[in-house]
């Protein structure tokens, strides 16, 4: 699970600006934190449906984010792939 310290690092490692915290940016780097926790839980889990079905959606909420960076956004979309090591 996500802590509050956690996540409050992760939002300040990717922020644009002091009080930032929604852009399309900071979104995709909780998510992509939300999504590596979630899937050592599933390593171990292998039967927890519920969590896999939270996992698939959080995956595709932040290919949506994403989509939307690398259509009106380029340079800050590439900052973020790299950033992150996201891969298409």
């Amino acid at each position: 699970m996500l802590t509050a310290k956690k996540k409050a690092k992760v939002i300040k490692e990717s922020a644009i600006h002091d009080t930032d915290t929604g852009s399309a940016e900071v979104q995709i780097a909780v998510l992509s934190k939300r999504i590596d926790e979630l899937t050592s839980h599933l390593k171990k889990h292998l039967k927890d449906k519920h969590s896999r079905r939270g996992l698939l959606q959080m995956v595709a909420d932040r290919r949506t984010h994403l989509k939307y960076l690398e259509s009106n956004h380029k340079k800050r979309y590439a900052a973020i792939v790299k950033k992150l090591n996201l891969k298409k």
